[in-house]
């Protein structure tokens, strides 16, 4: 490829419209978000010496354009909108329209090719089974939101409520049933090894490993450290010249720490090397939040270490 030839693509994303600006020409394009807009932009792209795409995460609305065009070869990253209003603004840009955010895009995917760490933030092409598992995870996540807010309900309901908010918890019951059922074949059809190994660990229940291997596919494929600062469990420093402040968790994948925080609560009570370690940190002084979060890190890194190594839970390695 002719870098000096290499085109920059930010593109922002809206439930029906994709707002594309190529870089360094400036041109602007407009597409459907949707199977045939999304054909057209990858037709538009074939070709050309495509450096990288950017697109910001908005809530699912950007996964058809990141497949379309990973499948196509095309190289896209996809951001945490965070992130990209933060580098607006270090760019001096507060205004905010669709066109203007598509170029910003643009420069930070020029930054961003330019990176050392560039592999890290592509987009995989999707697998199937995987985007199934992430929509059965989902739809559990959503039942339990709404029993929850029924239970709440029943707590100030009257004689005449109350009947219709117990049908509604008993339905969803039912429908949680049915969706654990499917979970689970699912995971035992593709995920079989995984489920397994994962399942050896005490503490880690069949919603923890529906979790972590739905929204966390980079299980046992980095190193630890990179899968900390993922889901967000590695303490980040907080120094400026002779301030050492408090290290902080911050960032990450909320979904899957909170399945990794649950399965910890079990760790520290049913499997001995977690309750040994979260007891020592206790009795170190450190506070109990403190001492959970380490416990999450430690389990992390020991469910990534035996997915890497494929080898079940080994109680002699964690004397």
């Amino acid at each position: 490829m002719d870098t000096s030839r290499v085109i920059y693509l930010g593109i922002d994303v809206a439930k029906a419209r994709l707002d594309v600006v190529l870089q360094p020409t400036g041109e602007a394009r407009q597409f459907a978000n949707d199977p045939q807009g999304t054909a057209a932009l990858r037709d538009w792209l074939a070709g050309q010496p495509v450096g990288l795409v950017v697109l910001e995460a908005t809530g699912g609305y950007e996964r058809l354009c990141a497949a379309t065009l990973t499948v196509a070869g095309i190289p896209v990253a996809v951001v945490n909108p965070r992130q990209a209003r933060e580098f607006a603004r270090s760019m001096g840009q507060l205004a905010k329209t669709d066109r203007i955010d598509a170029a910003l895009l643009a420069q930070l995917a020029r930054v961003l090719d330019q990176s050392p760490q560039r592999q890290r933030y592509l987009a995989r092409p999707p697998q199937a089974a995987q985007e199934e598992l992430r929509a059965l995870v989902l739809r559990r996540r959503q039942l339990v939101d709404m029993r929850v807010a029924e239970t709440h309900r029943l707590e100030h309901a009257t004689r005449y409520t109350g009947k219709s908010i117990r049908a509604v918890i008993k339905t969803l019951d039912r429908q949680l049933a049915a969706i654990d059922a499917d979970i689970d074949s699912h995971l035992r059809a593709h995920h079989a090894v995984a489920r397994e190994l994962l399942d050896s660990v005490k503490g880690v229940g069949p919603a923890t490993i529906a979790s972590l291997l739905a929204e966390l596919p980079e299980l046992g494929q980095v190193s630890g450290k990179r899968l900390s600062v993922l889901v967000g469990v590695a303490p980040l420093n907080c120094d400026s010249g002779q301030h050492r402040g408090q290290r902080h968790i911050w960032g990450g994948r909320p979904r899957v720490r909170t399945a990794l925080y649950m399965a910890t609560l079990s760790a520290v009570r049913c499997n001995p090397p977690f309750k040994v370690f979260y007891e020592q940190l206790l009795a170190r002084g450190k506070p109990k939040k403190v001492a959970q979060v380490a416990c999450m890190h430690k389990l992390l890194l020991t469910l990534n270490a035996m997915m890497h190594a494929g080898q079940p839970w080994n109680p002699a390695l964690h004397p």
